[in-house]
């Protein structure tokens, strides 16, 4: 009797944490979504990623202002308690220049605790992977196309990277680059601002 009671309670535990889990996700999500950004705040949020940007990594300017086209997410949220998600909403630029706007969303279930706060930046090499980007209403990272995520510590610049795939990703956050995985199969929403 006693073992019948504890399996009963491993399985409310389960069952509760996964509840615990879905709710914090969901609650995660509709809180970004219901204050989504206005066009003036997306921009100003993607102008100090990409200062961030310039400062972490030599080279950085350069190498994006030969870009076709340079996708800049910052803040995006990452949280988890065994059930996690993703949200942010960033800008697409052409010449500089804003040109469209895009939320990425990313949902998981495995072991994860926590929460952090990261910058994305997608640069477009070629015409035809952001004319691709562009046509898609729901593009996925590593689905549609694949990213070549570059690792640039303190110590390298982008000099020494030989980075000439279509798409090439940053992931940074205030303390430099962070794991590139983390947008694997993200679905990036063009918005209407």
């Amino acid at each position: 009797m006693k073992k019948q009671l504890l399996r009963m309670n491993k399985k409310t535990f389960r069952f509760t944490l996964f509840a615990l889990s879905l709710t914090l996700t969901l609650s995660l999500f509709l809180v970004t979504t219901s204050s989504a950004k206005t066009a003036q705040e997306i921009n100003g949020e993607v102008n100090e990623a990409l200062k961030l940007f310039y400062q972490q990594v030599k080279g950085g300017k350069e190498f994006l202002n030969s870009a076709k086209g340079v996708l800049v997410i910052p803040d995006i949220v990452k949280a988890g308690l065994g059930v996690g998600g993703q949200y942010g909403e960033g800008a697409l630029r052409i010449g500089g220049k804003t040109v469209e706007y895009y939320s990425i969303a990313a949902g998981s279930v495995g072991l994860q605790v926590g929460a952090q706060k990261m910058n994305l930046i997608l640069v477009f090499r070629q015409d035809e992977a952001l004319k691709k980007f562009r046509a898609s209403s729901g593009w996925k990272a590593g689905v549609d196309a694949s990213v070549a995520f570059v690792d640039v510590g303190a110590e390298k610049s982008l000099d020494t990277v030989k980075a000439n795939e279509p798409i090439v990703g940053f992931v940074f956050g205030q303390k430099g680059a962070m794991a590139a995985a983390t947008v694997e199969g993200a679905k990036f929403t063009k918005l209407v601002r």
